[in-house]
């Protein structure tokens, strides 16, 4: 037990323990937000009610709004700003608050996080055991639900696809991707034999994003394992580890053909798959199909500079947008539109200097990294505005960012044994 003795030469007291019991039912507490992250198949979710009391109680606490990610806080309070103004556009106000509101409850969770670990990255081990946890819980509940290994499994699936406990599998399978990278991170950086505990979740996780038969997920997963991969081999200097990497990749790919191999022995989902693998289906290419919408749907708000209003964009054509920086115009107006596509290329420039930078958790941030740049890419497809794991991404890579401003991580200098005194 540590004690600190009064400055005057009192009897020692016995503090430590009680700021050890703090921090631990702090983690406790981050580690359960990072869990509940997964389980979204009804609003309000326990993550809002309980992010919201978080929230509050860490700000209460202490928890400090920092300069260091304050791009962060300005483009989101703008983005807001844009929705708001774009609400009177709307034909159903009560929808088109809530809507706003969900979109600033979770830009609110999204600078939590960012605090969160600007004040200690370290945390970033608790965030990370959390998700990694409720992602393999939620994977798991969705491939039993796909094979109906119980009663009532159905609820788990929708379209004959794998959701798990989120309401669309195209959300459930992207969610799934941040654990798998970070648990084939761990692999590639670390001995293979010691964590060989680890191939029984990732392959729950691989199953999972697969049986999503989500074509973003499948594309999210690969583009982000390969990214990671390829920053793994960069910043390897010893050839021997490097090679091990290479075979570690062979092994990897003959794995993945394999468990597919496995799942496509079941008829349906070979089915499915053989559906779901077309790279253009009926409802992308149609007349007024998902392609054609972008094009229809850009020339329609280059004349409503407050955008369209919440939720308004399906009554002009068949369906949503499905392409989050068109929906950033119909939704929030020029404003907003302009200030998300600002807000995603400021954090992928600011990350990157990051990924090349030794510190205890540059394998975190290069996974964070290689995660939320493919969740760029996948939001020209789909709308990602509302998703919980993409608001964590955008606080966590600004709280990475804030973290090394800050100093935290960095080699402290050394002192010269006999400094030089005039």
């Amino acid at each position: 037990m540590s004690l600190v003795t009064d400055h005057f030469g009192g009897t020692p007291h016995a503090r430590a323990p009680i700021g050890l019991q703090a921090r631990s039912l702090g983690n406790g507490a981050l580690w359960l937000a990072a869990f509940l992250s997964g389980f979204v198949i009804e609003e309000p979710a326990p993550y809002e009610l309980y992010m919201a009391l978080l929230s509050v109680v860490w700000l209460a606490c202490g928890l400090k709004l920092r300069r260091e990610f304050g791009p962060l806080i300005i483009c989101l309070m703008l983005y807001i700003a844009g929705g708001v103004a774009s609400i009177p556009m709307a034909k159903e106000m009560g929808d088109a608050i809530m809507y706003i509101a969900v979109s600033g409850f979770l830009a609110i969770t999204a600078i939590f996080y960012a605090a969160i670990i600007a004040e200690d990255p370290g945390r970033f081990r608790v965030i990370q055991s959390g998700y990694i946890a409720s992602a393999v819980l939620v994977a798991a509940i969705g491939v039993a639900g796909y094979f109906q290994l119980f009663p009532g499994a159905s609820y788990f699936t929708l379209y004959d696809r794998a959701r798990g406990t989120f309401q669309d599998p195209n959300v459930f399978g992207p969610f799934l991707v941040l654990p798998t990278v970070l648990l084939i991170q761990k692999l590639l950086r670390q001995s293979v034999l010691r964590n060989l505990h680890l191939l029984v979740p990732l392959a729950v996780l691989l199953l999972g994003v697969f049986l999503s038969f989500s074509r973003g997920a499948w594309g999210v997963l690969s583009a982000s394992v390969l990214l990671v991969y390829f920053l793994a081999l960069v910043t390897e200097k010893a050839a021997a580890r490097r090679a091990r990497l290479v075979l570690l990749g062979v092994i990897g790919i003959l794995a993945v053909f394999a468990l597919i191999g496995a799942a496509l022995s079941v008829d349906t989902v070979a089915d499915m798959f053989a559906e779901r693998a077309k790279l253009v289906q009926s409802y992308d290419g149609a007349r007024l199909g998902r392609f054609a919408r972008y094009s229809l749907g850009f020339q329609l708000v280059m004349e409503h500079p407050l955008g369209l209003g919440p939720l308004e964009f399906n009554k002009y054509f068949p369906e949503d947008e499905h392409n989050v920086y068109l929906k950033g115009y119909t939704t929030y107006g020029w404003l907003g539109g302009s200030i998300y596509i600002l807000m995603a290329l400021w954090t992928f420039c600011a990350l990157v200097p990051l990924l090349f930078k030794a510190r205890p958790w540059t394998a975190f941030t290069q996974s964070v990294f290689a995660v939320f740049t493919a969740h760029l890419i996948l939001s020209v497809i789909i709308d990602t505005d509302h998703w919980r794991h993409m608001y964590m991404l955008y606080g966590l890579a600004w709280g990475l960012i804030a973290a090394e401003k800050l100093g935290h991580g960095r080699p402290a200098r050394p002192v010269p044994a006999f400094p030089y005194r005039k």
